[in-house]
């Protein structure tokens, strides 16, 4: 009676640990409730940084097991980037071709999807890609295994096959037509002004924003949308001698006072105004949440909230 009794209890010891060991595959993502949760950043970054946002979503979801894997959960690390010799930020060990391999680790999800484009952007190897359409996922597919992304050699294919079965491609944008995204998605909006023009409207933290369109021009946006210009100003936090770039992200209504997300982890170059236009979040609140004094900058590698601390 002894030894079952034993016996039983290192049954439930052993069941007990693989539970926790498992725990993260219990509430397990599916490619479809990631493709709804990222594609918005995904979509961000392709503005940004013309990173074709069916790539983007596509690496994520084989990478990350749709958002499952110990290195996404533990890490928010969706791409597999490993640290390199330039990473200053915070690390996850994991065995991957050797073991106990250095990862990125990042403060949010969101993180991870800027560092991937800025990855990709400023190494010099993957200079080819950006030669590329942002509507040819193929050629951008082949090119990221080409130019040494995966070791895997199907990776072009699995790519290519996911884009594919998920019509991710329809994430994708024409720079030959327009910047903005010519699918209508979540929290979308076509508006057809009375000048005859096409807007898309967005929402980013609950805010509207139009992606800046080639020839655009503050007065042209302000009369296609029944605005005064001076809004457009203000709500950006921008001055009269400011310029716009074709795919800019520009609000049409006043940003928001905190945002769920963050904290965001600064990169180099990144400015207070860079993280308010990014979250949809004022000013004057970054600068408050974080103790920072008003026209100074944060430090790379710097923490920046974007709510009120508990």
């Amino acid at each position: 009676m002894c030894r079952i009794l034993i016996s039983l209890f290192f049954l439930f010891c052993i069941s007990t640990s693989e539970g926790i060991r498992a725990q993260p595959s219990e509430r397990k993502a599916t490619p479809l409730s990631y493709i709804e949760k990222y594609k918005d950043d995904a979509i961000r970054e392709m503005q940004m940084f013309k990173v074709p946002a069916s790539i983007t979503l596509a690496q994520g979801m084989l990478e990350s097991d749709n958002g499952n894997s110990a290195l996404a959960v533990y890490a928010n690390n969706h791409f597999g980037i490993k640290c390199h010799k330039d990473w200053t930020g915070a690390t996850y060990t994991a065995d991957d071709d050797t073991v106990n391999e250095c990862f990125r680790k990042y403060p949010s999800v969101y993180d991870s999807y800027v560092d991937h484009s800025r990855f990709l952007k400023d190494r010099k190897r993957y200079a080819a890609l950006f030669e590329l359409k942002t509507t040819d996922y193929k050629g951008w597919a082949r090119t990221l295994k080409t130019s040494g992304y995966a070791t895997d050699p199907r990776y072009a294919e699995r790519l290519i096959a996911i884009i594919e079965r998920y019509k991710l491609f329809a994430y994708d944008i024409d720079e030959n037509i327009s910047l903005i995204v010519v699918v209508a998605k979540v929290n979308e909006q076509q508006v057809v002004t009375s000048g005859g023009a096409s807007r898309t409207i967005s929402l980013n933290n609950k805010v509207k924003y139009i992606a800046v369109k080639p020839n655009d021009s503050f007065l042209k946006i302000a009369k296609d949308l029944d605005m005064g210009v001076w809004q457009l100003y203000k709500y950006n936090d921008l001055d009269k001698n400011a310029k716009l770039i074709p795919g800019q992200l520009l609000y049409i209504q006043p940003k928001k006072r905190k945002s769920k997300e963050g904290p965001h982890l600064i990169k180099p170059g990144e400015s207070v105004y860079d993280i308010s236009q990014r979250y949809g979040v004022k000013v004057k609140s970054i600068y408050k949440f974080n103790n920072l004094p008003v026209g100074s900058q944060p430090k790379t590698g710097q923490l920046i909230q974007l709510k009120k601390s508990r």
